[in-house]
Order: C-alpha cells, then structure tokens, then sequence
C-alpha cells in the first residue's frame, strides 16, 4: 500500500510501523513468542481494515476519490485496452491535455475511449492543468465520439475531474457553450455510451461527457452538481462545512444507485482502488464487458431512447414526493 495515509486512516499506518518493527526484530532475535505477537498485531490490522471501510462516511469516500495514489484514466486504460491510439486537439483552437481520448481495442472489439486526466506530481499536474478540462477539452471529447458514432463503434469515458476550469481564459472560449453542446450531441449518438466515475466526478465538468446509457461509479467515487467544499462556501460561508455537505449532497456510489443516478456500483480493493491497481482494473473491466454485452442488442433508435429516458427519470422521485405532500396539504380535515 502506499505510504499516504489519509486522516481516517492513521489507525492502519500505526499499526502497519509497529508490525513491520517486530518483523524487523523477528528476523534478528527469532522465537515463538514473537510469532505470535506478530500474528496477533496482523490479525488486529486486519480486523482494523476490515472496520475502518466498511463505516466510511460519504466525506471520507471524497478523500479516498482524491487519493493521490488512485490511478487515472490512463492508468485503467493500459490494463484494460490494447492498441490504444491517442487523439489530439479540437480542430478550433487546441489541445487539452486534462482529457486523453483515442481508439483502443476491448477484447478484440474496437472502440473509443476518453476520459480525464489528473497528474502525478507538480510538472504532471500543471500539464494536465490538474484535471480541469478547458473548452477545447469538451470540443476534443464530442470529435471524438462523432469519430466514433460514423465508425460505429461504442464509447467509453472515465471521469476524474473536480469540475471545468474556472478560469477567464476558459470563460473567453465559451466553456459553458462547449458543455451544453456535449450535452445536447450525446444525446444523439447512436452507438452504446458507457460514462464510468472513476474519482472525482464534479459538476458540469464530469457531466459534459457522462451522457451515458450506463453511468458506473466505482466504489469509492463520487459525482455530484458540486464539490463539497464549494456547496459549503455557498450554503455557510466556511469551507470547513465539508463534510457536512458530502453528506447533504447524497454524492456517494451507494446513494446514487438508490437514486437511480448509478446504474452499477464497480467493487475496489479493500482500502482503495491505490491499493491494487490491477484488482481494480479488472473488477473495472469485468463490468464494461458486461454493459457492453448488454447494451450491444440495442439498434440506435433503442440506444438514443434509452439514453433520453434514463436522464429524463432523474429526480422522478423527488417529483413524486412533492405532489404526494401537496395532494395531502389539499385534503379537508377531517
């Protein structure tokens, strides 16, 4: 695992210091009755674990979706894909590299693949503009797919961004207008659309290449209107309201199914898809075979439909909860 922890996580790092010190010791002065504090001390780092991720409130699945260690989009798409051949520029004014796109093959099959791309350290970060698509990053994205919707091909998009650029230089080349268009184009194509959260999901900036038949979610991604510390400099002034607002803001794989947002909620590792990059990418890999499978019976009529009907249904519940407490707000009492 990597030597990052993060604040909840701190149990775990004191347990693993103190177990790799008596194996240290093991190795020096070795007996039975250090085997079996080492066996106890392992057994408690499990039970430890076990415990820690399975009661992860929703602000702590934030953190572990920001992990500096959780792979990337390319990351997923060298173990997942073969032949991956990397697509540049918008044809308008230039290339974003906060979004990667290209066609690849998936088991054999070709199809196109895009996705948002943080880095690893400064100089990565400041090239991939930490993950913040600009208008040509969207504008690169829909050329893409219209690419692959003439091919005939599906599409697949990985989503890891906190949100679109919110610079002056982005707002001068209309990033709104960039979105909506993605928005309104996706709606049209007529190839299967697999959008996968696989961090971060923020915003419109996730939004303007989720339009999916499927919407995935691993684990412990997030995806929501805004991120939580944004709703709280909004709702009480105080970024530090946090917390409270990953809870408020129901942005959790787990609450997004039971909203019907999610259609599938992809496993990871225990303690993190950082923990196993190659479990991860094949549990990742395991669901896009079966979407695709799926979604492969449809003729493009059904796809777009389909599509169109499952944006539409989104927030059907709470519509529904509102009319059932105005109708009874009407009823004479009795």
């Amino acid at each position: 695992m990597a030597e990052f922890y993060l604040d909840f996580e701190k149990p775990i790092a004191e347990l693993r210091t103190k177990l790799r010190e008596l194996s240290e010791i093991s190795t020096a002065h070795p007996g039975d009755a250090m085997a079996n504090c080492i066996k106890m001390l392992e057994d408690q780092l499990d039970e430890t674990i076990r415990n820690t991720y399975a009661n992860l409130s929703s602000w702590q699945r934030v953190q572990l979706a920001r992990h500096p260690d959780r792979p990337y989009a390319l990351d997923y798409i060298s173990r997942i894909f073969t032949d991956f051949m990397e697509f540049h520029g918008d044809r308008r004014f230039a290339d974003d590299k906060a979004i990667v796109g290209g066609f690849a093959r998936f088991n054999g099959r070709p199809v196109m693949v895009i996705g948002t791309q943080k880095g690893r350290d400064m100089r990565e970060n400041l090239f991939r503009n930490f993950g913040w698509p600009s208008a040509e990053g969207y504008r690169k994205a829909m050329r893409l797919m219209n690419m692959a919707n003439q091919a005939g091909v599906p599409i697949i998009t990985f989503i890891d961004t906190p949100g679109a650029y919110p610079g002056v230089a982005s707002e001068e080349r209309h990033i709104g207008e960039a979105i909506a268009v993605n928005l309104r184009d996706m709606f049209s194509l007529q190839v299967p659309v697999i959008a996968v959260v696989i961090g971060e999901g923020g915003s419109g900036g996730a939004l303007g290449i989720s339009v999916g038949n499927r919407i995935l979610l691993l684990e412990n991604a997030y995806y929501s209107v805004i991120t939580p510390e944004g709703c709280a400099a909004i709702l009480w002034k105080n970024r530090s309201f946090a917390p409270r607002a990953a809870e408020a803001l129901k942005l959790t794989a787990a609450d997004l199914t039971e909203l019907g947002v999610a259609d599938e909620v992809i496993a990871e590792p225990m303690g993190g898809a950082h923990v196993d990059y190659d479990l991860a990418a094949k549990n990742l890999k395991a669901s896009l075979e079966k979407n695709l499978q799926e979604l492969s019976k449809f003729g493009a009529a059904e796809l777009m439909d389909q599509r169109y009907e499952k944006f539409r249904s989104i927030g059907k519940v709470a519509q529904l909860q509102t009319e059932t407490a105005a109708e009874s707000a009407e009823e004479p009492e009795a």
